[in-house]
């Protein structure tokens, strides 16, 4: 068989699918905590409760739909229905949780409670497939990095829509009751169903136009048990520190992404100003996107991961500075752009890694479970965002949030600890998890090596 490669227009075909999705998850990850607790006005304490709770569900459904797609065999192949099944699954779901049909009381309490975990039941029936195609595509380790290169630039065009336009559309889209700041219920209501729409559409156009190739079929047809699924997980060391450091810096980034909303609409009062910063981040997005095929010809996947993670970490301590400490927000905003990079780089990484991962598996075991163990990626985003609301809806309890917004008044330490949360604790966990990345990741070199070769050989046999 040899090392595949893929098309330019397999590329540009495959990636269009993560704009939607990522519509979908920028929404949900960035604004939904101010929508429950500014808009609606929910208790910290509720989403405090909520979301470790809904991670307990996560930790079992997650790996049960990855073992479900693993064991997928149709005419229209292995993972493209369920990328659309979930797909129109999820975007019901963001429209109905960002829709309150005027419900208050322990009515809104309980039906946010189950869309909240609906969608990230529906968000995983299509993440899970769509990010368990990367390793099908190719075994060329280059090519596989401009995949998912390629699907990582079209994911980051889906949050920096959602990041750049919420800002400036949900004041327009509002009417009604509003918050001081112009936004309302009913303005994410709207802008959420128009995210939902564009969500079907790009998910049609990536099934319609893809064509899976050398897929991996589950050829003793086992049905999941919960052994199997632990198993997978257990028996692939470099999988479990996988979750540890990804959840870990992740989660530095959830917290500036679902952050910002605060500190620019309570802190600064300017809630429009997120646009630039907003814009500001994905230009270093953008670049951070380069990084890797730049770099890769001079250095090693590990070496570069080394130095995303700490221009990240240089990015955060430079916007510590100039945001709660100084109070310069040009200067914030520019600094934005060096943990961009970072950040953007970190995340395509990080894809090529579990790919590698899902082969490491392989040559472990003998059994390929590709969607088990991609299942974890969004595993570990879902356990990073609860690490982000246990911090930020923490904070914000002790500091009385809720009792402030009421009154219309956010006090100065108040403020502090929102530009703490957003750019500081941050700082602290990208180095955290550069260190067990440095520590504990064994996956490179010679060991990488044997695992790519054992790969090309076992498939050409197959062949």
């Amino acid at each position: 068989m040899g090392d595949y490669k893929t098309t330019w227009r397999e590329k540009i075909r495959y990636g269009i699918g993560a704009i939607g999705l990522d519509l979908s998850y920028g929404l949900f990850y960035s604004y939904l905590s101010y929508y429950l607790s500014s808009v609606l006005g929910l208790k910290e304490g509720f989403l405090l409760l909520l979301t470790p709770l809904a991670r307990i569900w996560d930790g079992i459904n997650d790996p049960i739909m990855g073992t479900i797609v693993d064991s997928t065999k149709t005419k229209m192949g292995k993972y493209r229905p369920w990328i659309l099944i979930g797909a129109i699954s999820n975007a019901v779901v963001l429209t109905l949780l960002f829709t309150s049909f005027g419900m208050s009381g322990t009515k809104l309490y309980i039906y946010i409670g189950v869309m909240y975990i609906l969608w990230g039941m529906t968000n995983t029936m299509a993440d899970i497939p769509y990010w368990s195609m990367v390793p099908s595509f190719t075994t060329d380790p280059k090519d596989r990095n401009l995949v998912a290169t390629v699907a990582r630039t079209f994911s980051g065009l889906g949050q920096g829509i959602i990041t750049v336009l919420t800002p400036l559309i949900l004041p327009r889209l509002s009417s009604g009751m509003t918050t001081d700041k112009g936004y309302s219920a009913g303005g994410f209501s709207k802008w959420a169903l128009i995210c939902a729409i564009a969500l079907v559409f790009f998910a049609l156009m990536c099934v319609l136009n893809t064509k899976e190739r050398h897929v991996v079929y589950n050829k003793n047809k086992e049905k999941f048990s919960l052994k199997k699924m632990f198993s997978v997980i257990a028996h692939n060391d470099q999988l479990v520190v996988f979750i540890i450091f990804a959840m870990v810096s992740n989660a530095g980034w959830y917290l500036t992404s679902g952050t910002a909303v605060y500190y620019f609409t309570d802190v600064l009062e300017q809630p429009e100003a997120q646009s630039l910063f907003s814009v500001i981040g994905a230009i270093g997005s953008i670049l951070g996107l380069l990084v890797i095929p730049v770099l890769s010809k001079w250095w090693s996947k590990r070496k570069i991961y080394h130095f995303s993670l700490i221009l990240t970490i240089a990015g955060y301590i430079l916007m510590t500075l100039f945001g709660p400490i100084l109070k310069i927000t040009i200067a914030l905003d520019l600094s934005y752009i060096l943990a961009s990079i970072g950040i953007g780089s970190m995340f395509v990484a990080q894809t090529v890694f579990l790919a590698d991962i899902v082969d490491y598996g392989e040559y472990k075991t003998g059994k390929r479970n590709e969607s088990i163990t991609f299942s974890m990626k969004g595993f570990l985003q879902k356990l990073a965002y609860t690490v982000q609301t246990i911090i930020l809806f923490g904070g914000l309890n002790i500091m009385g949030y809720n009792e402030q917004i009421t009154a219309n008044s956010i006090n100065e330490q108040t403020k502090t600890t929102i530009g703490i949360i957003c750019f500081a604790v941050p700082a602290v966990l990208v180095t955290l998890s550069l260190i067990i990345f440095s520590l504990k990741f064994k996956l490179y070199g010679d060991l990488l090596d044997k695992v790519h070769d054992y790969i090309v050989n076992k498939r050409s046999e197959e062949e």
